[in-house]
Order: C-alpha cells, then sequence, then structure tokens
C-alpha cells in the first residue's frame, strides 16, 4: 500500500508520523515534567518556612533540653506530694488517715467518714473523701489551715458548716470534701 503512493505522499506521511510523535512526546512527557516542576516550585516557600523553623528549633536545642529537665524535675518534685499510687482504695485510706490526725491536732471530733468515688483529670485521679466534724470555729479554722499546708497535695472541695444547738452557736458540725490525687496505676500489656 505505501509502495503504491508518490513521493511527496510519502513525504507528508512522514512529516504527519513525526509530528504526532512530537504532539504525543510533548504531551506525555515534556507537560508532566513542566506540571511538576510548577507544583514544586509552588512548594518550594512553604518548604523554606518549615525548614527555617526546624532550624530554630534545633538551634533552640540546648534551652529545650534544659526546660524539660527543669520540668521533669519540677513533676518529680510535685509527684512525691501525691498519695500513694499502690490503688484508689489504699489512696483513699491514706486520706482519711491524713484528715483524721489533721482533725484531731486541730482538736475536732471526727463524727463520720465516708469514701468518695475517684474522679479521673487526664492522667491524673482524683480520690474524694467526706468527713465529719465537730468542734468550735476556731477549731475548725485550725483543720481548714492545717490541711492547706500538709505535707500531701489535700484540696478542700467542700464545706458544709451548721451549728449544733442553735441556743449556744459555739460548737458547729461541718462537713468538709477533701480531695487528694494519684497517678493511676499503668495498664500491663
Amino acid at each position: 500500500m505505501i509502495g503504491s503512493l508518490s513521493r511527496r505522499e510519502r513525504v507528508l506521511i512522514a512529516a504527519s508520523v513525526v509530528v504526532v510523535a512530537f504532539i504525543a512526546a510533548w504531551l506525555l512527557v515534556v507537560e508532566p515534567i513542566r506540571e511538576q516542576n510548577r507544583v514544586a516550585e509552588e512548594l518550594v516557600p512553604a518548604r523554606e518556612r518549615v525548614l527555617a523553623r526546624r532550624n530554630d528549633l534545633i538551634a533552640r536545642k540546648p534551652v529545650i533540653t534544659r526546660e524539660i529537665e527543669q520540668t521533669t524535675a519540677r513533676v518529680e518534685q510535685l509527684s512525691t506530694r501525691l498519695l500513694a499510687a499502690a490503688a484508689p482504695p489504699v489512696a483513699a485510706s491514706e486520706l482519711q488517715k491524713i484528715a483524721k490526725d489533721t482533725a484531731t491536732a486541730a482538736g475536732m471530733e471526727v463524727r463520720s467518714e465516708r469514701i468518695l468515688p475517684p474522679v479521673e483529670h487526664g492522667e491524673i485521679l482524683e480520690i474524694p473523701v467526706e468527713i465529719a466534724v465537730s468542734g468550735e470555729i476556731r477549731n475548725l479554722v485550725q483543720l481548714l489551715t492545717q490541711i492547706e499546708t500538709a505535707k500531701k497535695l489535700v484540696v478542700v472541695q467542700d464545706v458544709k458548716v451548721r451549728v449544733m444547738n442553735v441556743t449556744q452557736p459555739k460548737d458547729l458540725l461541718a462537713t468538709v470534701t477533701l480531695a487528694g490525687f494519684i497517678m493511676p496505676p499503668k495498664a500491663k500489656a
């Protein structure tokens, strides 16, 4: 079939094949490379900013390391003020003992005590205990002051005060809700 074509027709067909091959090569090879280069060019400023931030972090590494060490030391120091972390009931027992001893030292009589359910606060477990004490207002103030300055971290969550005898408002009955904190034991895998 090609043999029956004239020389001019063969040259025209060959030129057409070359043009089609050139257009196909342009569309299939050159255009994707140009598009990839354009996308990369658009990403350069963002990558430069990321690189600058990472270089800043690398330059600040000694400062960040020192801050981490200071924070770790502070956490370890404060963790000594947490209750015994064996289990929530053990911590609640320790908190009850602290509350009883403090109430006795403040000259108050412990009427009742109750362990409340623990509450999770992120990585810390709050162990609340409610105690009912009776005594004079001066003793109650002393009790609250001693709780605030205890060696263990104990916070007063709630205080309800009632007068025991309205005719002689000397003695008070106070219900104090205290909370201590523990780091919950890690689950073993």
